[in-house]
């Protein structure tokens, strides 16, 4: 028999804020938070954009030794985990009686990468590279740090899926409580914002060059979109059984209820329709549900001109006549890549339980494919039960995750 899978803790280290109080007005307001970066322009970038994000000072909080095994996107994701455990009342005690386990998606460690090869390029000897060296530029860094600082003793594994990373962590944890295999999973994603994690991006023009208006650049589902923004930051969702938050008298947020996947089996950096489309009908069929139930879809859209374009194509030939409000959280975040997946559901969770739907900002004119969806420009006040998340990667890797609110 399966398992209910819940929510009861969460976290977030984002451009929006580093609370989830902050980042709920954010969304609230529409307030975007990416910025023009000089030092990009240095940097012989074509577009200085990027989400505005501080490496957090760890320093007094965590020990020498735990610090030095982190890089940046492993200090945003302790930032968001020490949260969502808080957050779900997870305490020492608890977690040391108990194998809670951690899928974190992540899919890069540039930064550590390259500080190591121009240590080794300029000082001609290995050993200046540093003791940390190793740990930090591991894509499994985000989970090794993670599980040693907070003693998670189950499974302890990276989820390495492109820019679906972060959803198919909570996807493939939500399979593993409803199959008895874990009771509770700490699940999320994170992503450096440094300039060497996204130079290749930029190298073949996928960012966006409106540099004269940063908070209008990102324009998902817009007619006059020229590219995504890259952002970056972590968030963190704790999801358990809903016996075993029954049992310890957590606080439950809401309940995990669909997960759908698919590969394109196509081409590595350009979508389809048909991956897309599988993804959203295998979720929707696992919840069980009528899609009209579904209140609210938080799209993938990244501000692209053929991945907006084809993700609208498969939403609206997965909806039909029915047509709920879509929204790209994006047009306020940039693309925060691996995080996106995780950090896209506490956005949603977020506009749930406080009854509205953020602004898909900077939509102004509609193309012919997103002419067809019902993407508001502007707040909507509403109640909904249930939303779905899409998340989709290079490669052809595609997530679709659906939540709604707990109900016994």
């Amino acid at each position: 028999m399966e398992r209910r899978v819940v929510i009861t803790g969460m976290g977030i280290y984002s451009c929006l804020g580093k609370t989830l109080e902050e980042v709920k007005e954010s969304l609230y307001n529409g307030k975007s938070g990416i910025i023009f970066d000089p030092s990009r322009k240095e940097m012989g970038f074509r577009s200085a954009l990027t989400g505005n994000l501080q490496v957090p000072e760890l320093k007094g909080i965590l020990s020498r030794n735990q610090r030095v095994y982190m890089p940046e996107e492993a200090k945003y994701a302790y930032m968001a985990t020490a949260d969502a455990i808080k957050n779900a009342g997870l305490d020492p005690e608890y977690i040391e009686k108990h194998e809670i386990g951690l899928l974190y998606g992540n899919d890069s460690s540039a930064d550590a990468v390259v500080k190591s090869v121009d240590t080794m390029r300029n000082k001609k000897d290995t050993t200046l590279v540093g003791s940390g060296a190793i740990f930090q530029s591991m894509n499994s860094t985000v989970t090794m740090n993670l599980a040693c600082i907070f003693k998670l003793r189950g499974i302890n594994l990276t989820v390495s899926g492109a820019c679906a990373s972060g959803s198919h962590a909570i996807g493939l944890g939500s399979l593993l409580i409803k199959w008895g295999l874990q009771d509770c999973v700490v699940c999320g994603g994170a992503q450096e914002v440094n300039p060497f994690s996204v130079g290749s991006f930029d190298g073949i023009s996928a960012f966006s060059t409106r540099e004269g208006e940063p908070t209008k650049a990102s324009r998902p589902f817009d007619r006059d979109r020229d590219g995504l923004v890259p952002g970056g930051g972590a968030a963190t969702i704790v999801i358990e059984s809903y016996e075993s938050a029954i049992k310890r008298g957590a606080p439950i947020l809401a309940e995990v209820t669909g997960y759908g996947f698919s590969s394109n089996g196509d081409h590595i950096s350009v979508p389809n329709v048909d991956g897309p489309s599988r993804s959203l009908e295998m979720a929707i069929r696992e919840a069980g549900i009528d899609l009209r139930q579904i209140g609210y879809v938080n799209a993938h859209a990244t501000s692209t001109l053929v991945g907006d374009q084809n993700e609208a194509k498969a939403i609206a030939n997965v909806f039909g006549d029915y047509k709920p409000e879509v929204t790209s959280t994006k047009s306020m975040t940039g693309h925060e890549m691996w995080m996106a997946g995780a950090s896209e559901v506490i956005y949603s969770l977020l506009m749930m339980q406080n009854d509205f739907i953020a602004p898909n900002i900077n939509f102004e004119n509609p193309d012919e494919d997103s002419a067809k969806l019902n993407i508001p420009a502007i707040r909507v006040e509403k109640k909904f039960d249930t939303f779905l998340s899409n998340s989709f990667g290079f490669g052809g890797t595609n997530s679709t995750l659906i939540v709604k609110k707990f109900k016994l």
